[in-house]
């Protein structure tokens, strides 16, 4: 009786598509779904966003706290309410498609945060502004691949969705004025 279950327990992991590592790599396994094939590329999408708004979305809210100029708060207010929206979507979408999420920031991030909670005033805007563009600046070009690339149709859509996001927020860290022309190369 035991060994059965073992078996059925052991074949429903194997034959169920919706089992993904958390880090969304696996050897580039592709795995089946009712919206088209899931790959690693896809799944690694929806890890890398909800790994950025682990952090984004405190630093965002650090922003409304500590911002020296209006400009960045008010900035930071956007953002921080854009990335909640994009993370339940995030999350809505992995677990439709069965993708395991971190849930918490990794160790680079981590670090970005001590950083920007060491910082007042004019520091403070500078590299929240620059930490955050870099950021999006590094997340849109997968966003885009994978909306270029992905035969899943849900993630597709929600590449799309998210690079809106994307850019929108590189334009509102643009709009600071703090952005020089050394970060534009």
């Amino acid at each position: 009786m035991a060994a059965a279950a073992v078996v059925a327990a052991a074949l429903a992991v194997l034959l169920n598509p919706r089992v993904a590592p958390a880090n969304g790599v696996d050897k580039g396994a592709t795995v089946p779904s009712k919206w088209g094939p899931l790959s690693a590329q896809d799944r690694l999408l929806l890890v890398k966003v909800r790994q950025a708004g682990l952090w984004e979305m405190p630093a965002s809210q650090m922003a409304v706290q500590r911002g020296a100029s209006p400009r960045v708060r008010e900035i930071g207010k956007i953002i921080n309410q854009e990335h909640m929206q994009l993370d339940a979507d995030t999350r809505a979408t992995a677990q439709q498609l069965g993708v395991s999420l971190p849930a918490i920031p990794n160790g680079t991030q981590r670090s970005y945060l001590r950083e920007l909670s060491g910082l007042d005033g004019k520091a403070f805007d500078t590299d929240y502004v620059f930490r955050l563009r870099a950021a999006h600046g590094q997340v849109l070009p997968f966003a885009a691949k994978a909306r270029v690339q992905s035969q899943n149709t849900i993630i597709r859509a929600y590449a799309e969705r998210g690079m809106k996001f994307v850019l929108h927020h590189i334009q509102l860290l643009e709009s600071t004025g703090l952005v020089t022309k050394s970060a534009l190369h």
